[in-house]
């Protein structure tokens, strides 16, 4: 775990100038340097329906991040292997209190799977604006 942080550490330096440049989860997005996470219908808390209203499903390629217009576009990239998604905005999230620890958007399962294992949970991410 101490490399895979030391190497999210340093991607972020050279990507966004440092690895404190993450921006608050209230604020737009640019380009943002933090972690991602996915989410399922299945998990505790998620509801039937995303915050513009229409049916949660697992199978598109869609996100939950704040500070960013509903139905806007981004690309996530996977920092440490180069692959990237691009997903619509749909939901509200990652939690506030997961947020304050540097989780910046949380991907559909489908979006995740496109980037990442599901196993790793976490994974050192840059989203950037379309």
């Amino acid at each position: 775990m101490n490399r895979f942080m030391a190497a999210f550490a340093f991607i972020a330096a050279v990507s966004c100038g440092s690895a404190a440049s993450a921006q608050p989860p209230d604020e737009p997005v640019g380009h943002r340097v933090g972690l991602a996470s996915w989410y399922s219908r299945t998990d505790p808390g998620v509801k039937k329906t995303t915050a513009n209203m229409e049916k949660f499903s697992d199978k598109k390629h869609t996100c939950a991040v704040w500070g960013l217009p509903l139905n806007s576009r981004v690309r996530v990239t996977n920092l440490v292997n180069g692959k990237s998604v691009v997903v619509r905005v749909n939901d509200r999230g990652p939690a506030k209190r997961l947020a304050r620890k540097g989780r910046i958007i949380d991907l559909t399962k489908a979006a995740f799977l496109e980037i990442a294992d599901p196993g790793e949970g976490l994974i050192p991410i840059k989203i950037c604006g379309l």
